[in-house]
């Protein structure tokens, strides 16, 4: 799960708004696998964070997941994707096929919240649809998703529809105040960190603190309007 850079990210924009549209691309990619498998009771899945150093003269601010998918390896032809066994095994993979797709899709649409968010704009699946995405930075996680749609579903209507499908459902978990609140708060954690690679347990240390501050502010709120 890495950021693929558009051409207008080396125009006329600083280093520290590129690290900063990265840092929140990852973090939504981490917040997705962790607290989304969670949620639909899957097995955990680890994964880490890898950092280089961004330099503005060319496409070498690599910040990257590296493992967090369930299905780690795809058929590499269309015989092996027809294979009696493979066919068999797809609806074992099912929840894990949707699982892994949404948690890819989440990372170009955190940055999309937060450029709205900084530009004082508006954000909905009309307004960022799901052929844009490439825009903030998703190339390279569309081209996966696309090689999970090939593999799993069998024709181009059905396909749409389940990327579709699991595009609102990526939207909605972004739009949780939780789970964007957990979201920021990695990246910022990603933007301070001068290590290069940061573990799974620091990860989530991260998600799990200020996912649980999250709920007790909106506890507060919901009782001081209720008194």
């Amino acid at each position: 799960m890495k950021r693929k850079h558009t051409p207008n990210d080396f125009d006329a924009i600083d280093c520290i708004e590129l690290s900063k549209k990265t840092a929140i691309h990852e973090a939504g990619h981490a917040a997705a696998v962790y607290f989304g498998n969670k949620q639909k009771q899957l097995p955990p899945v680890f994964f880490q964070i890898i950092m280089k150093n961004c330099s503005c003269n060319h496409d070498n601010c690599m910040t990257k997941i590296e493992g967090g998918r369930l299905i780690h390896t795809l058929p590499v032809s269309v015989e092996q994707a027809n294979n009696q066994s493979f066919i068999e095994q797809k609806h074992v993979y099912q929840q894990a096929f949707e699982a892994d797709i949404t948690n890819l899709l989440v990372g170009s649409l955190a940055e999309a919240h937060y450029v709205a968010h900084r530009d004082n704009e508006l954000i909905s699946p009309l307004l960022v649809p799901l052929n844009v995405l490439h825009n903030y930075g998703g190339a390279s996680d569309l081209e996966v998703v696309n090689d999970y749609l090939q593999c799993f579903v069998p024709n181009e209507q059905q396909q749409k529809e389940k990327v579709n499908e699991l595009f609102l459902a990526a939207f909605d978990f972004i739009n949780d105040y939780s789970h964007w609140y957990a979201i920021t708060a990695l990246a910022e954690h990603i933007l301070k960190n001068n290590n290069s690679i940061i573990d799974y347990t620091e990860v989530t240390t991260v998600l799990d603190k200020h996912f649980s501050d999250s709920k007790k502010h909106i506890r507060f709120i919901n009782s001081t309007y209720t008194r």
